[in-house]
């Protein structure tokens, strides 16, 4: 498996392989091919479909302004190498000196025909939770030291880094009120939810309320295309960041603490990336929201110090009740139903810690087990589920959103 490191990515929304994959294309793209008077690159798949509400056309155009951008709703599917492939052209003195096709695959992360991976580099030889199970077992570290055991010296600095820019995307959604861009007219909640104190508040639903405003508030920056850290993508960036934030502000964890908790959530990110894909675009809902989910417990359940088989058992209740979820987001845009999937997502993680510390020794299902199930049933779900805005909710609730700017 590849570096932690790689899981998460900064960058600004809404989506990690819409905006942030595409951004990094065209920088491929000014970087490796600069010597061409003009340029196209053809948005195919999902990219095509929903790229518009997705703002791929700007992202790209943020790197290459003169660039063409034409988006391919025609071809299927099953001709492509990937649902999120793009094509790009360019010409020199109207002739045609190159042809790059480059795979959006999920978490900002980019395949590139004919070009090797520099982030390819392999720094974990085990594949599997069993297998790192067996080695943490054997040498005596919990998942934290196993992943500080593998990764270089940098990484304790990066994962520093990345919760500031987490923790930054909280405190900033917090503080914002108004209307999302793109159209649908809905309304920032997470400053509402935050300081809108029930009479006689429970812990339990002050818990909930506090999660859930942590969650809208970064999954609304994304919305509104600021930075955020793909978690392990944009569309589900809300859901670590509100159960870690949690964590330190309301149960005393420290910024260390909290960092080791990341070194698992991507661990576990990394697992689910390597066997299955964090792309909704690949397998629908389940792979974004539910692996955000899964990532998060196994942090939680870490950082409460929970013993391996309780944390796995925490990811795999995590997952498991995620799988089949579709990926159908309304007008294309990361807004409905995707911000309230964060906060459900964060306060499920939550639960299924809890879950862990009772029901752990009646476990039958293993997370390998629920990585694959996850990934066959993505390859099953129609198309249409898949991050197209062509089925479910997207396709039964439409806005006709043709006249609004999004500049």
């Amino acid at each position: 498996m590849k570096s932690i490191g790689t899981v998460f990515k900064v960058g600004n929304g809404p989506s990690s392989s819409h905006s942030v994959g595409p951004y990094s294309a065209a920088k491929f793209m000014r970087k490796y091919y600069p010597d061409c008077d003009e340029r196209k690159v053809y948005l195919r798949g999902s990219l095509g479909l929903t790229g518009k509400g997705h703002g791929t056309d700007r992202s790209i155009k943020t790197i290459l302004p003169d660039i063409e951008v034409i988006f391919d709703m025609d071809t299927p599917e099953s001709e492509l190498p990937h649902p999120n492939t793009m094509d790009f052209y360019g010409y020199k003195d109207g002739k045609e000196v190159h042809h790059v096709r480059i795979m959006s695959i999920g978490g900002g992360q980019l395949s590139i025909e004919d070009h090797p991976n520099k982030e390819a580099i392999e720094v974990y030889p085990q594949k599997s939770f069993a297998e790192i199970y067996d080695y943490c077992q054997e040498h005596y570290l919990n998942l934290a030291q196993f992943v500080f055991e593998h990764e270089d010296e940098d990484i304790n600095y990066k994962l520093h880094s990345r919760w500031r820019t987490m923790q930054a995307a909280v405190e900033e959604g917090l503080q914002q009120k108004g209307v999302l861009p793109g159209g649908l007219e809905l309304e920032r909640k997470a400053r509402h939810l935050f300081n809108n104190v029930s009479h006689n508040e429970s812990s339990e639903t002050a818990m909930a309320r506090l999660v859930s405003a942590y969650a809208f508030a970064v999954a609304e920056q994304n919305a509104s295309e600021e930075v955020v850290v793909t978690a392990p993508t944009c569309g589900s960036c809300g859901v670590l960041p509100a159960v870690l934030y949690y964590a330190k502000h309301n149960k005393g964890f420290t910024d260390d603490e909290i960092c080791e908790g990341l070194a698992v959530a991507g661990l576990i990110g990394n697992l689910i990336r390597t066997n299955a894909s964090v792309s909704g675009a690949e397998c629908g809902c389940q792979a974004e929201i539910g692996s955000a989910c899964t990532m998060a417990a196994a942090a939680l359940a870490h950082m409460e110090g929970l013993p391996l088989d309780q944390i796995e058992y925490a990811a795999v209740v995590a997952l498991q009740h995620f799988l089949g979820l579709t990926c159908d987001p309304v007008n294309g845009l990361v807004q409905i139903p995707c911000i309230e999937r964060n906060a459900v997502a964060a306060l499920r993680a939550i639960n299924s810690v809890n879950l862990a510390r009772f029901l752990h020794a009646t476990r039958r299902i293993s997370l390998d087990n629920v990585i694959e199930t996850m990934y066959q049933t993505g390859l099953d779900m129609k198309e249409q589920y898949k991050e197209t805005s062509n089925g479910g909710l997207a396709n039964l609730y439409k806005i006709d959103i043709s006249d609004v700017s999004r500049e």
